[in-house]
């Protein structure tokens, strides 16, 4: 259990590292397409927990699927907010003519 948790940590750390340095490259331009498609992903990853918790192998499994689930859900939703609010910045407040 002691080395596979070990080498779960390692590859965590690993995928935060090269996300945080791919992000930080981006120019703000992609930001929002950006933002969309990482709203994609967080949806697999709460499916991906639901499925955790479903399977209810050990008391610790279940509770991080819980933990996994309700971080994933709040960032896909703040996820979409955030990209609403990017989005309605470049609309228009004129009215159109007709």
């Amino acid at each position: 259990m002691g080395s596979n948790l070990i080498d779960a940590l390692f590859i965590f750390m690993l995928a935060a590292f090269i996300g945080f340095e791919v992000i930080r490259r981006i120019s703000p331009l992609l930001h929002t397409p950006l933002m969309s498609l990482t709203n994609a992903l967080d949806a697999i990853a709460v499916v991906g927990a639901i499925i955790l918790v479903g399977e209810h192998k050990s008391t610790f499994s279940t509770a991080l699927g819980v933990v996994a689930v309700i971080a994933a859900t709040s960032n896909a939703v703040g996820g979409f907010l955030i990209t609403d609010r990017m989005l309605k910045m470049f609309k228009t407040s004129r009215p159109t003519k007709p």
